[in-house]
């Protein structure tokens, strides 16, 4: 972060004092033990701790100023800034923070493959100029305004991304990051427990428009049924993306999965023709990267180019990350999971290339009254996915197996991840494949680290 005006960085809390002119502000927290001199510390309500507890002990360790949700005893008010939402004062001072730079801003959103496209997007605006992007889960009204404190008089380009859970997050977050441009990957079922239908899922995500620009791009994926038929905002320009049609501003064709990524032709109709090969596995990597293509050449960035540096994409974490242990390929993709994701995924484990598949997949979270149809039709999926057997973990997903097995796929469903590492260990052998994937609260690279410590001490003993 930048040094700012206290006056300015400050701006718009109705419940604060006189600040004194040219006082300036050299970072921003939320973390007690990381308070410095002139910085601003704010406190977030907690169920183990209360950050109010810590205000005091803050401003004695040379914080500037508390934002505070109600007075505390022993603070004193010329050095409290009130607020009723923590949430809330960070939006505002990550809304006037950013204010005084101008980087190009994209902002990303959708239920599905959004972090992915952040990534592509990074890795081809950081051939172009200084970039920064969202680090980690940072996307919500927390995550984003720490996200733009990074920005600095050098950064050209800043990709956010924006999750939800709720109607209105979308709306908050795009007011705040103010993007240049804006992509949405598809709308899936992500939070359909909160939002009652996918239609509604579909408004909340197009309240990214609410930050955008006359005139802005908002790139849109063309098959998606939702997308295609939403009225979008006048004041936005579409531009559309597809694997299927070429009625599409850009299409992909020709798609072939490789050992290490997929190629496949892009057509766009402004720029011609191109041949690219992306680092990623997946149909759905190729809609990730058309988006994050569609964004760039939009912005005025050349084509050519553009494809050069998709090449650089890295996937992080645990999306899709190809282990190699002892000769059998592990894909570990525990960061999330939802029906469209598993879908994608099974996908491009049918053709992924290995003597023998297996599969091991657990919970879906978040999917309240349709989880139990979705475990379901995930079970019957994975009959159909050229997988040699299927090990479950978690207590919807043992639907997966009694529905898969019922389909004549050889299921084992384990009680704990002990049991889900020695049904792998049981069956793979050198050459095979193994797809891992749940959502991010079933913590199964906890199986993993069972799985690999025993094949290492297995090839240790031989």
């Amino acid at each position: 972060m930048e040094q700012i005006l206290a006056k300015t960085l400050l701006a718009g809390f109705e419940a604060a004092p006189a600040i004194p002119e040219g006082q300036m502000i050299r970072f921003v927290t939320t973390d007690s033990r990381q308070v410095g001199p002139d910085c601003v510390f704010v406190a977030f309500p907690g169920e183990k701790f209360d950050g109010h507890d810590f205000a005091a002990a803050a401003l004695e360790a040379g914080a500037a100023y508390v934002v505070l949700n109600h007075p505390v005893e022993g603070v004193p008010a010329e050095k409290t800034i009130l607020c009723p939402d923590s949430y809330q004062a960070m939006m505002r001072m990550g809304a006037n923070y950013r204010a005084q730079f101008s980087p190009k801003v994209i902002g990303v959103t959708g239920s599905v493959g959004k972090t992915t496209t952040k990534e592509f997007c990074a890795a081809v605006f950081s051939g172009f100029g200084n970039t920064i992007k969202t680090e980690g889960n940072q996307n919500n009204e927390l995550g984003l305004p720490r996200t733009l404190f990074q920005i600095g008089p050098d950064t050209e380009y800043a990709v956010v991304e924006m999750g939800m859970s709720h109607a209105g997050e979308i709306d908050r977050l795009a007011r705040c990051a103010k993007p240049d441009a804006g992509i949405i990957t598809c709308i899936g079922v992500s939070h359909i427990e909160n939002l009652g239908s996918r239609e509604n899922i579909c408004k909340a995500k197009l309240e990214i428009c609410a930050g955008l620009p006359e005139g802005a791009p908002l790139v849109l994926n063309y098959d998606d049924e939702y997308l295609r038929k939403a009225q979008l905002p006048a004041h936005v320009q579409p531009v559309w993306y597809s694997l299927t049609s070429g009625e599409a501003d850009v299409s992909a064709s020709a798609i072939r999965q490789e050992e290490d990524g997929m190629s496949f032709l892009v057509d766009d109709q402004d720029n011609g023709c191109f041949m690219i090969h992306i680092p990623a596995l997946g149909r759905h990597n190729v809609a990730n990267a058309l988006a994050a293509y569609c964004v760039a050449t939009r912005l005025g960035l050349p084509a050519r180019q553009v494809i050069q540096e998709l090449k650089n994409f890295r996937q992080t974490g645990m999306r899709q990350r190809v282990v190699d242990s002892h000769g059998v390929k592990v894909i570990e993709d525990c960061y999330n999971a939802n029906p469209d994701s598993m879908r994608a995924a099974l996908e491009m484990f049918r053709d992924f290339p290995c003597q023998r598949r297996f599969a091991l997949l657990g919970d879906m979270l978040e999917l309240g009254e349709i989880s139990r149809a979705e475990h379901e039709e995930l079970g019957r999926l994975a009959a159909v996915s050229n997988l040699e057997a299927l090990v479950t973990y978690g207590e919807q997903a043992q639907r997966t197996a009694v529905t898969a097995a019922a389909k004549g796929l050889r299921t084992v469903y384990a009680h704990n991840y002990e049991e889900a590492a020695e049904a792998l260990l049981r069956q793979v052998h050198p050459g095979d494949a193994v797809l891992v994937k749940a959502s991010r609260g079933m913590a199964l690279e906890k199986v993993l680290e069972i799985f690999y410590m025993e094949r290492d001490a297995a090839a240790l003993g031989n």
